[in-house]
């Protein structure tokens, strides 16, 4: 996985100039400022930089097929960092939203952001604060995101600049909704027949993270390249069914994930009541006294150890483990069918089927 790996290198570069010019812009703007314009900077550091990798091998995908040199240039490796920025800015107001403590081992930005003002001793509530200046932080984010994206796109020409625009506004709006959902579901759940729950949890899944984790990535890069339609459709055709694959890992790791590799506390999606595809298949097969316990326990931030592994044992004998190990097994196999003759580059396809295993093999 060369290619992965130079493109990781070519994005934290570009990255780290770009943090240089918002750094220095902020300098007029007093030292308040600077210290927030570095909390989003910091946010940055860490991460697979997997939406990236799949960006960049979407437009290999085409490059290839077509004979091009293999040189991804600015508008690939903007773009790229341009979706590892909105990542992050999703993960700032995710983390929020979730009241999660920790994410990539330190302290979520709310949290840091809530000491800083108590470093600082300044008056009035420090969680609201922290709460306040992170939903700037995310917005802030946001917007790097568009400043990189349109960076890299004044350097193609205006029809795939245009595609690639249309993708990226659609990626926003769909993450933006899924994450609605997710909300939602929380609630909802108590009010939806215990039967749809599964297919409910997989509709978040599929919104708030499957779609922009790594098909949406790969159709911008294949965009950027000049995809045609077959090429694009067997691009959509892999990345729906693998981002299903990944999340569903995610959920997995949620659960059952080794803190000391996730860099969150072991069990954290049941202390914040994730509405998962896992839990729903979980409370399918339990009687209904054990839907009653898994129902009192499930979102109490308060969980035990003890608490946590009644909870985890009680998803593996219910089934709802393997259930979810076959289901990720199977969109696997969907995605690699998807390429099945596609006329798309061999060595980049290659890397595609090494970025799905690591996907969705991952412990963290």
């Amino acid at each position: 996985m060369a290619a992965s790996m130079a493109v990781i290198d070519a994005v934290s570069q570009r990255l780290d100039s770009f943090a240089d010019l918002r750094r220095a812009e902020s300098s007029e703007m007093g030292p308040e400022a600077v210290d927030f314009v570095q909390a989003g900077i910091d946010a940055l550091r860490g991460g697979k930089r997997l939406r990236a990798r799949f960006l960049h091998t979407g437009w290999r995908t085409v490059a290839e097929a077509d004979g091009r040199s293999a040189d991804p240039g600015e508008a690939v490796v903007a773009s790229a960092a341009a979706l590892e920025v909105f990542h992050v800015a999703a993960l700032v107001h995710d983390d929020l939203i979730d009241n999660s403590d920790t994410r990539r081992g330190r302290p979520a930005a709310h949290r840091l952001l809530e000491a800083a003002y108590r470093d600082r001793g300044w008056r009035g509530d420090a969680g609201a604060f922290g709460r306040s200046a992170a939903i700037l932080l995310g917005d802030l984010l946001l917007g790097w995101s568009d400043d990189l994206l349109e960076d890299g796109l004044g350097t193609v020409p205006a029809d795939r600049a245009a595609q690639a625009r249309t993708l990226y506004g659609r990626m926003r709006r769909g993450v933006t909704v899924g994450q609605y959902l997710d909300v939602a579901e929380e609630s909802a759940w108590a009010t939806t027949p215990d039967d749809e729950h599964a297919a409910r949890a997989l509709r978040v899944a599929r919104f708030k993270s499957a779609r922009y984790s790594v098909q949406q990535p790969l159709l911008i890069g294949a965009a950027l390249a000049g995809a045609d339609a077959g090429q694009t459709a067997a691009l959509a055709a892999f990345g729906e069914p693998l981002g299903l694959a990944f999340q569903l890992r995610d959920d997995v790791l949620g659960v059952f994930g080794d803190a000391s590799v996730t860099g969150k506390p072991a069990g954290d999606d049941l202390r914040e009541g994730k509405r998962t595809v896992l839990i729903a298949l979980a409370r399918e097969r339990l009687p209904a006294g054990g839907r009653h316990v898994v129902d009192e326990l499930l979102g109490d931030p308060g969980l035990d150890q003890a608490q946590i592994a009644t909870l985890q044992r009680t998803v593996i004998d219910s089934g709802a483990l393997d259930r979810v190990e076959d289901l990720i097994t199977r969109y696997v196999r969907e995605a690699d069918r998807a390429l099945s003759g596609a006329q798309l580059g061999n060595a980049a396809v290659g890397e595609l089927r090494d970025l799905a295993r690591a996907a969705t093999a991952r412990t963290s």
